[in-house]
């Protein structure tokens, strides 16, 4: 019982200092302005010391992916320091590999600017703009699922490939006192420039789902930042399955029609996975493409079907299905858009039965 008690006090003195040390810092630190070199030299900024490297660099347009909002847990806005980062931190260790700790790669969302750094930030990424944009429409998809229609107008136009995502960034709204930004995968056709599509599902006490489905109104104005990501089709001739589950939908859709404007005449099977009838959407929609498509095949199936859906299709886990659509496995490529979990099992399941890992692609959330 004694150690138990010392035990406990010496974690309320660990936390206490800790926490001091921070209300210090924020009280009485002052970094004053500090450099950020870019590319050897390419670009040169002056910023106020204090924030994050992420922050810092959004501040002057120059927008690093990141799905989280720059809470550390994503680990999507990797960039390399070269010089001035500090020590790197136990919150970044878990998203890093050796080879990239080795080359100096961080979290920019974990590195404070102090004093003036180096960095390098890949050429692509300055393409990434943010966007001022009007609410078109708001659809209820399901009881917990919103479909948006963007009009963009500050640039009034896109330029994405079908797979890719934007951040979207809240407003103050209720207790919340502070904007957020959050990763939402684009779900309308890149052949459509002027708007842009989000599906959104409720996360209970989510910040930006609820300002979405209990906040967001027809006709508001939303900052939009992006395109992000390497989620996109290849030039292939294999054939192309695509599993999603709830919102994971959004850059399944997007790809579909940006094939079928294309006029791809490979062969298409998407598997959807859903607990019940009251969970599936769009499905009519994304039925027609067997009617547009050569060769496309859309299959939903339900793990938990209701007593009162009177589901008459397939129903349990998706990989028992697979055997009956992939008929060429090592010519097969995947598109997976889900939970970690889901990913996983799936992936495992495609390569048990012969689909190549480095043709099975995903993003998940």
């Amino acid at each position: 019982m004694l150690i138990l008690i010392q035990l406990l006090i010496a974690v309320g003195i660990t936390a206490f200092l800790s926490l001091m040390l921070v209300v210090a810092e924020m009280l009485f630190a002052n970094y004053g302005e500090c450099e950020i070199d870019i590319n050897k030299g390419e670009k040169k900024l002056k910023v106020k010391g204090g924030s994050s490297l992420l922050s810092s660099l959004a501040e002057n347009n120059i927008f690093i992916p990141s799905a989280c909002g720059g809470r550390g847990s994503c680990g999507f806005c990797k960039l390399k320091v070269v010089d001035g980062g500090g020590p790197l931190l136990p919150t970044e260790k878990p998203f890093l590999s050796p080879a990239e700790i080795k080359d100096n790669v961080r979290l920019s969302c974990q590195v404070k600017v102090k004093n003036d750094l180096r960095i390098q930030v890949p050429e692509e990424l300055f393409a990434i703009k943010q966007f001022k944009a009007r609410v078109k429409k708001i659809e209820n998809y399901t009881y917990d699922i919103k479909g948006l229609t963007f009009e963009l107008l500050e640039p009034d136009s896109i330029h994405f490939k079908a797979g890719q995502y934007m951040q979207l960034s809240t407003v103050k709204y209720g207790k919340v006192k502070q904007s957020v930004s959050r990763a939402y995968s684009i779900s309308s056709n890149p052949n459509n420039p002027k708007d842009l599509q989000l599906i959104i599902r409720r996360v209970p006490d989510g910040i930006c789902t609820t300002w979405v489905h209990d906040y967001l109104k027809e006709n508001d104005e939303v900052k939009l930042t992006g395109p992000f990501g390497d989620f996109y089709i290849r030039d292939t001739d294999n054939d192309i399955v695509f599993i999603a589950g709830g919102s994971g939908k959004a850059p399944i859709k997007s790809m579909i029609e940006n094939l079928y404007d294309a006029g791809c005449e490979r062969k298409m099977t998407y598997f959807f996975g859903a607990r019940a009838v009251k969970d599936l959407y769009l499905t009519d929609y994304l039925k027609s493409y067997e009617d547009k498509l050569k060769e496309f095949t859309y299959v939903p199936i339900l793990s938990s079907p209701e007593k009162d859906d009177n589901w008459q299709g397939r129903t349990g886990f998706i990989m028992p299905h697979f055997g009956e659509f992939i008929k060429h496995p090592a010519q097969t490529e995947a598109y997976l858009c889900g939970s970690p979990g889901m990913i996983n099992a799936v992936s495992k399941g495609l390569t048990d039965m012969g689909v190549p890992e480095d043709q099975i692609y995903y993003d998940s959330f």
